[in-house]
Order: structure tokens, then sequence, then C-alpha cells
């Protein structure tokens, strides 16, 4: 029997901190989760922007966000949100915003290399959320992670029993192509700037090619996909408070990424038939 294993990214084999400024009421938000900020209404986005954060750090403080975006032609992903919003609305919103300032940023890109300056292997991503109702820029976004003590290993192990492990992530790609690179996870198995539904339909794809995959997730942006998943497992390796709708749909509940190995190992046990060899 095939098994394929896919990963969420940050909260899953990454130890994230996440930082986000509230635009309106000049407010920083520490060690909170973007998702949930993002699902708190139908009208906002989550959009992963493809800048380098010494770029933001060295523009002008009071320079307007879109305008840094339009004259650096920054790209974006959008990363979740409640309903689906076309591409073309979100970019109109994004490069005419004309509230969220550069040092909105440079603020949330401080915070967390302040916290994570320390750490000798970090993966930071920054983004916005936008509102579509106000319309702009609400939140400006910063994280910073670094893998999992044990995250390495699991990926070693799944590979040593001949499971091939995957990410689907919203995080910016090369960010989890440099991350997936530490780890041990081949770059064509990466999937950045993956929404919610693309995740889901990531996993619907994969049990094309595999007789079971599984799906281990953290956060309420992993939910479809956990529904597609043949397995569904939420850890709890970041954090304990997690929306009551993912305990009720997953199989496993987790406190650390090392247990992915001894579950896969009990789902190749159990699909076995009495004298038949799993095949890998």
């Amino acid at each position: 029997m095939s098994v394929a294993v896919v990963f969420d990214s940050a909260g899953t084999l990454l130890r994230t901190y996440r930082v986000a400024r509230d635009i309106l009421r000049e407010e920083m938000l520490i060690e909170v989760e973007t998702t949930t900020i993002t699902f708190g209404s139908d009208a906002r986005v989550l959009v992963v922007l493809h800048l380098h954060s010494r770029d933001v750090i060295d523009a002008p403080p009071d320079q307007l966000l879109s305008t840094f975006f339009i004259e650096r032609s920054v790209g974006f992903g959008v990363a979740c949100s409640r309903r689906v919003i076309p591409a073309e609305e979100v970019a109109n919103l994004l490069y005419a915003d004309r509230c969220a300032r550069i040092s909105d940023m440079q603020a949330c890109i401080r915070e967390v290399w302040n916290c994570c300056k320390e750490e000798s292997v970090v993966a930071m991503n920054s983004g916005v959320i936008l509102n579509m109702d106000i319309p702009g820029i609400e939140f400006t976004v910063t994280t910073g992670g670094r893998p999992f003590d044990g995250a390495k290993e699991t990926i070693s192990e799944l590979h040593r029993m001949g499971v091939p492990a995957y990410i689907a992530s919203g995080d910016r790609v090369t960010k989890l192509e440099r991350m997936g690179d530490y780890l041990g996870i081949p770059r064509e198995r990466v999937y950045g700037v993956a929404t919610p539904s693309m995740k889901a339909r990531i996993v619907e794809d994969l049990k094309e090619q595999y007789d079971k995959v599984v799906m281990v997730g953290d956060a309420i942006n992993d939910l479809h996909a956990f529904r597609k998943a043949d397995l569904a497992v939420l850890t709890e390796q970041q954090s304990d408070r997690k929306p009551e709708v993912l305990y009720d749909c997953v199989d496993r509940v987790i406190r650390n990424v090392s247990e992915v190995p001894g579950i896969v190992a009990e789902l190749l046990a159990d699909t076995t038939a009495p004298g038949e060899n799993a095949t890998i």
C-alpha cells in the first residue's frame, strides 16, 4: 500500500512567531494567529507578499506601502479567506491603498527579528490582511519560524519508511523551498501560497497517486484539507487553543510532530491484510 503525508508549515513543521499591526487602531498584536484574524470577517483576505525584509527596512518609513509595491513590482498570493475573492479585486485594493505605510510593516519585521535573532534556521514571511469592506489594508503581518525540535528527524523517518512527505502552505514559495531543503523535502513536493481550497485540492490530487493520504495541520485554514484526507491529524505543538470545529473533523490529535511516523506505521499495519506485506 502507498501512503503520502502532507504537512502544513507554520505551526506544524515550524514553531512560528507571528505579529500584526492594526492599521486603524495603530496597535501591535503580538503572538497572534493570522488565520484566526482573517477568518474573523468574511471581508478579510490574508495576502502573502513576494518581497525581502531588508528592502522594506531600507525604504522610507512614511512611504505608502502601495507605492512601494508598485515601484518594486511586488507580487502577491492569496493565502486564505472565508470566501472566494477574485485576485483582480485583491490587486485593486492592494495597489491603491492610501493608509498603510512602510513603517507599519517595518514595525512587524523588527519585532520578529528581535524575537528570532538567536535562531540558527529562520524562515520569515510578510504580508497584509485586506478588508474588502473598508476597503484597504487593515493589518500588516510578519511571521518568523524555525523547525520544531524533531521535525527534520520526522521527515527522515518517513522517508526511511518509504513514505513521501509534502508541504502545502499559505506561505511564500521561496521561503518554503528553503525550509524544505533543510528538512529534506524535495522542492517538487513543496506547494506554496496555498489557499484552504488549494490545500484540499492538493490532497485530492495526491489521493489519485497514493492509496492513503494523511494531512497534518494546526489551524482553521487546514479544515478543508482535513476533510479530504484519508487520515486527518491536528497538532497542538504550538498551541492548544483551536476552534472546536477542528477537533470535530480530525482523526488524531498530537502534541509533537515526531508522533507522525508512528501514526503512519499504524495506518500501514491496519490496512495490510494478514499474510501480506505493505508496499510503499
